[in-house]
């Protein structure tokens, strides 16, 4: 936890938090925090500062803090991403909140089992724990918004248009002729598919809305680990 993420309801007064469970818990034995402790604070949506420990309990800590500034810039990208297994979603939620991502569109492809939508990990209360966890490793506190869109063919060509209008159009594909680009300075939407990469009539239809198919190299990654890469070779003055 690099950052205390805090709620509305921790506040007691308009410097004042009180702060139980995971966050009291890190303070107590991963910190080991007495009264006097300082340490970075932000308000979820809103500013970040500075947190002083007043007193722990074995239910609660209270702190007094001072919230003076923005926190950091979002990434300019839209990711377009195929629904990942379970096991690996809830890690892809963090890592692309910690890297700046504010729009992430989970879709459905032919390579997406259909249990995979029934996982508790998509619900709205498992979705914002793991963005918190996300803002709390990459000291952020603007939440990221996740949009789930169960038809791939609907959403190509009725909504994803508009989604990525003005902006640099990719498709992440193995085996295409263009290397993903670096240095990008202008706003990205960003498609990812299953591992393996879409299947060829996925790719033909967001061809045809626009999108340019690029490639990482010969080697096939895990969803997990072509997210972060991605977005550090397009933003890497940023990211």
């Amino acid at each position: 936890m690099n950052l205390a993420l805090l709620l509305d309801e921790d506040f007691i007064a308009d410097d004042r938090v009180l702060l139980r469970g995971r966050r009291r818990l890190h303070l107590d034995e991963v910190i080991q925090a007495q009264p006097g402790h300082r340490l970075p604070v932000g308000r979820l949506n809103g500013l970040m500062g500075t947190g002083e420990l007043l007193r722990l309990t074995d239910e609660e800590a209270e702190l007094r803090v001072h919230l003076d500034r923005e926190p950091p810039q979002p990434l300019p990208v839209t990711l377009i991403l195929a629904l990942p297994r379970p096991k690996m979603l809830k890690r892809v939620i963090q890592n692309c909140a910690t890297m700046g991502v504010k729009r992430l569109y989970l879709i459905n492809s032919y390579k997406v089992e259909k249990s995979f939508w029934q996982s508790p990990w998509l619900g709205e209360e498992k979705l914002q724990e793991n963005l918190i966890l996300g803002l709390e490793q990459g000291m952020d506190t603007r939440l990221p918004q996740v949009t789930l869109c169960k038809r791939f063919k609907p959403f190509v060509e009725d909504e994803l248009p508009a989604i990525a209008s003005g902006s640099r159009k990719l498709v992440a594909h193995p085996g295409t002729g263009t290397a993903c680009p670096t240095h990008v300075d202008t706003p990205v939407t960003l498609c990812i598919g299953p591992e393996g990469g879409f299947i060829p009539y996925e790719v033909e239809k967001l061809i045809e809305t626009g999108f340019e198919p690029v490639h990482l190299g010969p080697r096939i990654l895990r969803v997990e680990t072509a997210v972060p890469v991605l977005l550090t070779r397009l933003f890497d003055s940023t990211v």
